[in-house]
């Protein structure tokens, strides 16, 4: 079992459960930090004690085989379980080394150790320093807060809201220094799958060419190599892309805490002051509280985020009445009385502030409370699993399979967006989707026809593979057995609908038929998994455990693939039962979004988060051509959009028809994600990194209009990302 993951969400609570978590990982990390200065200092005994060679080596390779990787999450892949296995492999070929008496190794220092060192300083020492900055801030939070907390209500007003205005500014510093600790904590995390292991690899690499008696060792160890270089590439690939997604999530937590509270299973749930009666007096002590309304209880656990631990036993009392604590009869600000049925005597609370205490007390006396719904990050989207998608999948397959299934880099360049907007909006008519016999024009480019499939099934109402499949599906693939893997997989393709599944067997049999000629187009079974695995397996909620779990999604597409004649057309080993097959239909049933004619139609929708993942692997497998902006499909909202058409005899089937929407937000600001050298006086130059002001829709088509340093001209809409 893993390390858990780490959520952001957590921060704003600061609750036990997460104090225990952060500790795991800061112990994990000092444990890290240890071995490699052990490491370092095992190495330079190596490079500088000739005499004692034989012993350093094999203590170096007895240190390297007792270390043991922990990974984020509750399953290692593939690549994951090759990097851990890495070291005892070393500690290996170590001692078959030292039974041949090799003499010298050169340029270790700068191999190996320059490396390590840096590591060990840059990322290790960095989240000690953010370490140490969260401790001084939490300790500052609570003195401050408790200082607060301990005003007379009897002062005048107007100390009383500075004093207020001034623990808020408190509260918040600590809850965006909390994010930043916790973001560097994941980030060291993931970083020493790849910079610890790859310096070993490349002493080793050079131990090899100095060793004449190790040749035939070295031939040995060359496969292993190879796979590891290709798992810590791999990793490395997926951590730049986690990073930038756990980025972007944090980013998020940071402009609107309130939106991003984890779902918890509590009606209400935080810190409050409860009054304790003792022999000299009464006394406030801190305890991190919940309530939950359907069963009435109360669970009061005493914690104290300074001292890090728990000061007594845990408390649950059953709720009877609640009751707000007029400000003239006790001395302490934001107090509510709890009467409970199971426990003799009032117990008086104290909440935070006059907003939590307004939430603690809706929630206890029986009204309705306020929570931030869930938005639903899914834009209703068109596309549907009828007679048309079909045709319009079959058409965009038949094209690339006899026009473009050589050419490189397919499915991973995208588009210009207009141009797949415009095809689409070509393709959804249902005066040319009925055409059947009509093949896609060969003015379409074969990156424009490939874009316009992907965004089809994203907009689909829910993923292919769906929503209530995705944790099973994940579930599948993190199991030890790769043939296990397979059996599991193959049950629960044939657990999704009938449609979805004939939709899945046609494209998997598309996307071997690429793979078979990836000698060509370069895009092999991997390289798919990771175009498909955000579209076809994106998970419903954005968090960071979910954004770990994205390697996972392309294992499943990979295997699909690989295994598709197997998975499609044979029957599972244990298949369901009618009765089963019809509840699971049911549900799908039950939870599929209203029907065409149910719901307004809108073709050209902001972009999904799982186009974001795709966008992100896409940047990282592919040097060929740069990715279209995800806000710029907002922007391109304004060109048209459809609605359904009220005449259509089959509701299933509504004819779509261009309409304007009604509101767009047209000025915004936007970062450049390359550097552009300008062809013409109207064009911006510019580097990567560039922030433009005023970017809007031009006249010229595939390009915005925005200002930089005062010029304004051209941006091509392919280059940035909106902020």
């Amino acid at each position: 079992m893993g390390l858990p993951a780490l959520e952001f969400s957590d921060c704003c609570l600061d609750s036990p459960h997460f104090r225990e978590t952060l500790k795991s990982h800061e112990a994990e990390l000092d444990k890290t930090n240890k071995f490699i200065k052990e490491l370092i200092k095992d190495g330079k005994s190596l490079i500088s004690a000739l005499r004692n060679l034989s012993l350093a080596k094999r203590k170096f390779a007895d240190s390297l085989n007792e270390f043991k990787f922990q990974c984020i999450g509750d399953a290692e892949t593939d690549d994951e379980m090759c990097i851990a296995r890495s070291l005892q492999e070393f500690a290996t070929v170590l001692r078959n080394l030292e039974d041949e008496r090799i003499r010298m190794i050169e340029n270790a220092s700068e191999v190996l150790i320059t490396p390590l060192e840096k590591f060990r300083k840059e990322q290790i020492g960095a989240a000690k320093e953010a370490k140490k900055k969260y401790d001084k801030e939490t300790e500052k939070y609570c003195g401050i807060l408790e200082k607060h907390l301990n005003l007379s209500s009897k002062k005048k007003e107007s100390q009383l809201q500075e004093a207020d205005i001034q623990v808020d500014l408190v509260r918040q510093h600590f809850y965006e220094v909390s994010l930043e600790y916790v973001f560097k904590v994941q980030e060291v995390q993931e970083r020493k799958m790849f910079e610890f292991v790859e310096p070993l690899l490349a002493f080793l690499q050079g131990l090899f060419t100095f060793y004449h008696h190790g040749y035939e060792l070295a031939k040995d160890f060359s496969d292993f190599k190879t796979e590891l270089t290709i798992s810590i590439q791999n990793t490395r690939n997926r951590f730049e892309g986690t990073r930038s997604e756990v980025e972007s999530l944090m980013k998020k937590m940071k402009e609107n805490p309130l939106e991003h509270k984890t779902i918890s299973p509590y009606t209400m749930e935080g810190y409050l002051y409860v009054q304790e009666k003792r022999h000299f007096g009464t006394s406030w002590v801190k305890h991190y509280c919940t309530y939950q309304r359907d069963s009435k209880q109360i669970t009061m656990v005493p914690f104290d985020q300074k001292s890090g631990g728990k000061g007594g036993e845990d408390e649950s009392v059953t709720l009877k009445s609640c009751t707000r604590r007029k400000t003239d009869s006790i001395e302490k600000r934001f107090c509510f009385d709890v009467e409970a049925v199971d426990r003799a005597g009032v117990i008086t609370m104290q909440a935070l502030s006059e907003e939590d205490r307004r939430l603690w007390m809706e929630a206890m006396d029986g009204r309705e409370p306020v929570y931030n719904s869930n938005k639903d990050s899914q834009s209703e989207g068109t596309a549907q699993l009828d007679s048309i998608g079909f045709s319009i999948i079959r058409k965009c397959i038949h094209a690339v399979e006899t026009r473009g299934i050589n050419e490189q880099g397919l499915y991973r360049i995208v588009g210009v967006n207009s141009r797949v907007q415009k095809l689409l909006s070509v393709l959804m008519d249902p005066k040319t989707a009925s055409e059947t016999e009509t093949d896609i024009c060969a003015e379409w480019e074969i990156k424009t026809i490939t874009s316009a499939l992907k965004t089809y099934l994203r907009m689909l109402p829910g993923p292919l593979m769906m929503y209530q499949f995705q944790r099973s599906f994940i579930k599948a693939a993190k199991l030890e057995n790769q043939e296990s893997r397979v059996s599991e997989i193959h049950s629960l393709v044939h657990r999704l609908p009938e449609k979805n599944r004939q939709m899945l067997q046609l494209l998997m049999n598309h996307l071997a038929n690429v793979a078979n000629n990836h000698k060509q187009n370069l895009m092999t079974v991997a390289n798919l998994g990771v175009v498909f695995g955000p579209t076809l397996l994106r998970p419903q909620e954005e968090t960071v455990a979910a954004i770990m779990d994205i390697k996972f999604q392309n294992i499943v597409i990979e295997i699909l693939i690989e295994h598709h004649e197997k998975i499609f057309n044979t029957v599972p080993d244990t298949p369901l039962t009618n009765a089963q097959l019809h509840l699971s239909r049911k549900k799908s049933s039950d939870s599929k979004p209203p029907s065409c004619s149910e719901r307004p139609l809108t073709l050209f929708h902001a972009m999904q988060s799982a186009e974001k993942q795709e966008q992100r692997n896409s940047i990282i497998n592919s040097s060929l051509e740069s990715v279209v902006s995800s806000n710029a499909n907002s922007i391109l909202n304004s060109s048209s959009s459809l609605q359904p058409n009220m005449n259509s005899s089959d509701p299933d089937l509504d004819v779509l028809k261009p309409t304007r929407p009604n509101s767009l937000t047209p000025f915004r600001k936007a970062k450049a994600l390359y550097a552009c050298k300008a062809e013409h006086d109207s064009e911006l130059s510019f580097t990567a990194g560039a922030v433009f002001d005023n970017v809007h829709p031009s006249q010229e088509p595939g390009w915005l209009e925005g200002t930089l340093n005062g010029k304004t001209g051209l941006i091509p809409e392919n280059y940035v990302e909106f902020l």
